[in-house]
């Protein structure tokens, strides 16, 4: 086990596990995230792409007109983080819309250490970002593993090395149909990275940093190759496949790590000096 993540483990102990959890969705409407999706301004969630009824963030596409057009949705949490600990639930459902790429079936994913949404003009399809890719089987006896990595504008060390592939496959087992599946997502700023599905670690890797290529349409003044990504925004992704989203909740793993502070945590593994208090 990395050393940072042996750290985070040794750190929570059975009294800490529960807490440090922030809900980021209140399950009555979509107060505190923005919508960006191509083709339209930011805050435009056009034909209500992303809503939330019955206590879940759905993901539909019944007022849309026309064919899909690429029109490639995420909905972004408006706190950027740099060292968490993120949760959340997700099942896919219905029928992939018409027009959208066979690449989308069953396919959706939540990107981090993305640039900010008022960042992104109107014709730029993907964000700046690092997404952990979501996937369900399609046919019996073939393979397809959800919690992968793929990398729109960014480059990650896989291995201990820079991979060239915009996405890297996980170790995960193959989930069909409509069932609920929990993805967590470990972030430690601009080191590692882990991903795990169902409780199971099913990915690792290091060092996420802007690069490759994918994303089409950004500001050229905010792409500099080799930067590396410490921190960003948070979002759900929409890309023609309707899917559900719930139970989603962060561990901020960033903050006063003095002890004679009130709002000391033994969790946090990377300090925030400036933002400790003191009686």
């Amino acid at each position: 086990m990395p050393l940072l993540l042996a750290i985070y483990s040794s750190a929570i102990s059975q009294k800490t596990i529960d807490e440090g959890w922030a809900t980021l969705f209140n399950g009555k409407d979509l107060k505190g995230w923005t919508t960006k999706i191509h083709h339209y301004e930011v805050f435009d969630n056009y034909g209500d792409t992303f809503r939330a009824e019955d206590g879940i963030i759905k993901v539909r596409y019944d007022q849309y007109e026309g064919l899909f057009n690429d029109r490639f949705g995420h909905l972004y949490y408006d706190q950027p983080y740099s060292y968490f600990h993120l949760s959340l639930e997700y099942r896919f459902v219905g029928e992939l819309f018409p027009g959208a790429p066979d690449y989308t079936l069953l396919n959706s994913g939540v990107m981090f250490h993305s640039q900010d949404p008022r960042t992104i003009l109107k014709e730029q399809d993907w964000p700046i970002s690092v997404e952990m890719q979501f996937l369900a089987g399609v046919e019996k006896g073939k393979e397809r593993p959800t919690g992968n990595m793929c990398s729109p504008g960014t480059d990650i060390f896989y291995k201990g090395i820079l991979d060239p592939n915009h996405c890297v496959n996980s170790i995960s087992k193959t989930y069909f149909g409509d069932q609920w599946i929990k993805a967590e997502l470990i972030v430690f700023g601009d080191s590692l990275v882990k991903h795990i599905i169902n409780g199971k670690t099913v990915l690792e890797y290091s060092k996420p940093q802007m690069g490759g290529g994918v994303v089409n349409g950004y500001d050229s003044n905010i792409f500099n190759p080799g930067t590396p990504l410490k921190e960003g925004f948070i979002a759900l992704q929409s890309e023609g496949q309707p899917i559900d989203f719930r139970n989603i909740k962060i561990k901020n793993l960033k903050g006063c790590m003095d002890p004679k502070a009130v709002n000391y945590k033994p969790y946090y593994i990377e300090p925030d000096p400036n933002g400790c208090e003191f009686r």
